[in-house]
């Protein structure tokens, strides 16, 4: 076992990729860029607005900037190392590389799940509890969501890389996919891999099924509760505050819960890196979308910002 892994570490990894460099995918390849470009962009400009304006300091604007500054890290983590190597043709990853890129993936999809589902307990509480909002939802309690959703993230990106690392890989050192995810690191393990991959699921359905049941249960009672509003405005009012979210949880939530949830036997190699590039690289491209070109207030302060520079311009 020790020779193993000290050649796994020595050799490192090649990671097959999802292009090739046939004219469709290099229009492909060509996408997923700018698909990129924007989703740093926009998740920049988004931190940028709720730090600056002041009217964008209250809670759900306080977690939005946080799952763009995890949407930020998590594209900055894959897109920059994938489109190295396809330029380059150098496929290759370090093993200490191939760790630290699991430890950052788990953990950032980990944070953005749990964080996804705590925003939906903010809506509830907006919704149906509207004057208790400011003592339910207070700076204290925000920044404990925030610290929890960070934490746990944190904690599962290390166990999946720390297990992960600790497998020896023999034989074929080719990972058929574009960065290194624990799934398709597995299918190379010279072991049986049944009690890690036990313990994978046992972390995905803690971290996807536990804030997903949170959702459910809050837009449940949103729900009830909006319903039961007498005026069709405050329903209107209500479920807009409610949609951007309802969202990107469904992005979110959809891709995660058939990459990790479907048992091995239905998976293919193929269908995997073409989800997967759907939430490393198009969901954080349509999160602030979503919530920016969806929001009076954030088109607000764009228009503000924006006012302030022609003014600085013309001076």
């Amino acid at each position: 076992m020790g020779i193993w892994l000290n050649q796994s570490f020595v050799d490192g990894f090649i990671l097959l990729g999802i292009f090739s460099h046939s004219q469709v995918d290099v229009v492909l390849f060509s996408a997923v860029m700018a698909v990129f470009t924007v989703a740093l962009s926009g998740n920049v400009l988004l931190i940028v607005l709720i730090c600056t304006d002041p009217r964008l300091h209250t809670p759900m604007y306080l977690f939005l900037s946080q799952l763009s500054l995890m949407d930020l890290m998590l594209v900055c983590n894959i897109v920059p190392a994938m489109a190295a190597n396809y330029l380059s043709g150098r496929k290759y990853i370090s093993f200490v590389g191939c760790g630290i890129q699991i430890g950052f993936f788990v953990s950032l999809v980990g944070s953005e799940g749990l964080l996804l589902g705590l925003m939906a307990y903010d809506r509830y509480v907006a919704i149906n509890h509207p004057l208790h909002y400011p003592i339910l939802m207070s700076k204290r309690v925000c920044l404990q969501i925030v610290g929890s959703s960070w934490a746990f993230g944190i904690l599962d990106g290390i166990i999946q890389m720390v297990a992960a690392l600790s497998l020896p890989y023999c034989g074929s050192r080719n990972v058929d996919h574009f960065f290194c995810e624990v799934p398709a690191l597995l299918k190379l393990a010279c072991v049986d891999t049944s009690l890690f991959d036990t313990l994978l699921f046992a972390c995905c359905v803690f971290m996807l099924l536990l804030p997903f049941s949170i959702i459910v249960a809050s837009y449940a009672h949103i729900l009830w509760a909006v319903l039961h509003m007498h005026s069709a405005q405050a329903r209107k009012k209500a479920l807009a505050t409610c949609s951007s979210h309802l969202t990107t949880v469904s992005l979110f939530y959809g891709a995660a819960m058939f990459i990790y949830l479907r048992p091995r036997r239905y998976r293919t190699p193929s269908h995997d890196k073409v989800v997967s590039i759907f939430y490393t690289v198009l969901t954080p491209m349509l999160n602030p979308l979503i919530y920016s070109l969806r929001n009076q207030e954030v088109m607000g302060a764009m228009r503000k910002g924006l006012n302030h520079c022609r003014i600085g311009n013309q001076h």
